[in-house]
């Protein structure tokens, strides 16, 4: 099939699933447009910051339009085409963005608040403390998985290739330089005050073409390692300033050069319209993997995260001005997201040899496969290779941002009690509380796992991702049902994403246990794995029969309390 009717298929169904379904969720479930948002009624200049309706997607597309909608139609490829558009577009529709948009608008209509406060509004303080240690564990797999990438991408040292080395140094000068500039952006729309929406992008797209062409000019060249940690200090920075003055102005910016991807890619798709040279079913079984469950929490984030939950409830949530926004912040970036990744799939499909993918990482397939695209209309290489190689590190730095900062608010809530006064506080809790402990404590461990490498985590992250997401869909079924609103829609989305979880997880702590008993594991990488999938079960088992008990429990949600 040509790649082109696939393109314009994914995006009739997925624009026709944001119009009739995302909209008919918001009408059952109650938008009120008169109603305070959280971003106005705490109010502090740090987390909860009043925004425009496109500065809160640029920020959710952003956080959530990680590595995944790149990486994982492209390892799940090895399945057939055909199979990974179904889950995409389907799981992207009646999975992620439902989701996404529900832990948006449980948030917002219990003042800002994350899903584990939530959890223990409706569901108990266990439940809070054990989704918060399930969620504080997850978000140090996705540190160690992303970190990984990114370095990876800005490795301009030790390479023969003289053209993926100088690609590698500019997309790292780059990404330095919009660390800076978005703070100045920052420091600019404060001072101004609010910004006209059309002006505001026009010095976007100007800061961004200026740092392209000097970090095009000036590359920097260094180590994977020396990259780690200069990853983590930012990860540090970001994780402690407020939203306004680094992760705002970053997340505004990127969004436009992410779309420009996009659509230079959907336009090289129309331009080159190539055949989709991948099989479009090679079997339930694929070398030692079979379909069930590899390619559901293969494909992770193209259509459904956990992760993006803590988003949507973590960082967004704090900043959105009006109720009639919600639709289009957490249905609609999940949208967008679930299109990349059926756009990474027939850039994979173009170049694929054989009727499978192509030798290389995923990143390096979509690179290259997009830079050739953007060549044939016109682009000369250079300037396309760079831009690619700067998307896709983007891609994972702007969700690498968020995780560190939910990672840290994750930590912080394990040890709340009942009160976020300082002074009633022991004086352990006032150091476990402490953002910056926190902040440290989260990079060390994402830093320890980050040693493993990110082919040694996909796996066990992907599984984790996708019990999140399971877990966050019980628990926002309860909300629901409690509060009086629809919720049934959620039931069967939730009861496949625990069956696929728990079978993948099973099958990788048995790999796992395999290699300790032949003698080839190393505790920094298998050990620790060990440690922390066996730990992600034991919480999800708990977290997902508090929720479950507490959703079927005869008589006890009939309290239609209001949120």
């Amino acid at each position: 099939m040509n790649s082109l009717v696939i393109i314009l298929i994914a995006m009739a169904v997925l624009a026709a699933g944001y119009v009739f379904y995302g909209r008919w969720l918001a009408k059952k479930w109650g938008i009120d447009e008169k109603a305070k948002t959280p971003a106005f009624t705490h109010e502090d200049g740090e987390d909860f910051v009043p925004s425009s309706k496109f500065t809160v997607f640029s920020h959710q597309f952003s956080s959530i339009a990680g590595a995944g909608p790149v990486t994982g139609p492209i390892l799940a490829s090895v399945f057939g085409w055909v199979p990974v558009l179904l889950w995409l577009l389907i799981g992207g529709l009646f999975f992620g963005a439902v989701q996404d948009f529900g832990a948006l608008y449980a948030s917002v209509k219990n003042e800002g608040k994350s899903m584990g406060m939530i959890i223990e509004k409706y569901i108990g303080k266990t439940g809070r403390k054990l989704f918060m240690l399930f969620c504080w564990l997850f978000t140090l797999l996705v540190i160690a998985a992303f970190t990984d990438m990114v370095a990876g991408t800005f490795v301009g040292t030790g390479l023969e290739d003289a053209s993926v080395a100088y690609a590698n140094g500019s997309a790292a000068s780059i990404s330095m330089l919009f660390i800076l500039v978005a703070v100045i952006f920052g420091l600019i729309q404060k001072k101004v005050g609010k910004m006209n929406e059309w002006v505001k992008a026009v010095v976007a797209i100007g800061l961004l073409v200026v740092m392209f062409a000097v970090g095009m000019k000036l590359p920097i060249y260094a180590s994977k390692t020396v990259w780690i940690y200069i990853i983590m200090a930012y990860l540090f920075l970001a994780s402690v300033m407020p939203m306004w003055l680094l992760m705002q102005p970053r997340d505004y910016m990127t969004t436009f050069m992410l779309l420009g991807m996009i659509i230079g890619a959907v336009l090289g798709v129309v331009v080159a319209h190539p055949d989709m040279e991948l099989n479009a079913f090679n079997g339930f079984q694929v070398g030692n993997s079979s379909l069930f469950p590899t390619l559901f929490v293969t494909i992770a984030c193209g259509a459904v995260s956990g992760f993006h939950s803590l988003v949507s409830s973590g960082t967004s949530s704090k900043t959105i001005s009006n109720e009639k926004d919600m639709p289009m912040v957490g249905y609609g970036a999940m949208i967008v997201e679930s299109l990349l990744g059926v756009v990474a799939l027939v850039v994979v499909g173009a170049v694929a040899v054989n009727g499978t993918k192509p030798d290389g990482t995923p990143f390096s397939i979509f690179s290259s496969g997009v830079a050739g695209f953007l060549e044939k209309m016109g682009v000369p290489v250079t300037v396309a290779t760079v831009f690619m190689t700067m998307c896709v590190s983007a891609l994972a730095l702007t969700s690498l941002d968020s995780v560190a900062r939910i990672g840290r608010m994750s930590f912080q809530e394990l040890f709340l009690g009942d009160t976020t006064d300082t002074a009633k506080m022991t004086p352990l809790q006032k150091v476990l509380t402490n953002k910056y402990f926190a902040t440290v404590i989260t990079l060390f461990f994402g830093y320890l796992l980050t040693l493993g490498g990110y082919n040694n985590v996909w796996p066990l992250f992907g599984s984790a991702n996708q019990l999140l997401a399971a877990l966050v869909l019980i628990a926002l079924a309860v909300f629901l049902k409690t509060t009086g609103r629809t919720g049934w829609t959620l039931y069967f989305p939730m009861g496949v994403m625990l069956v696929v979880t728990f079978t993948a997880l099973i099958q990788k702590t048995i790999a796992l246990v395999k290699n300790v008993a032949a003698g080839q594991a190393t505790f920094l990488v298998d050990g620790l794995q060990l440690i922390i999938a066996v730990l992600l079960m034991v919480l999800g088992v708990m977290v997902a029969y508090s929720c479950i008990r507490k959703l079927f429990g005869a008589g006890k949600n009939s309290d239609k309390e209001a949120a």
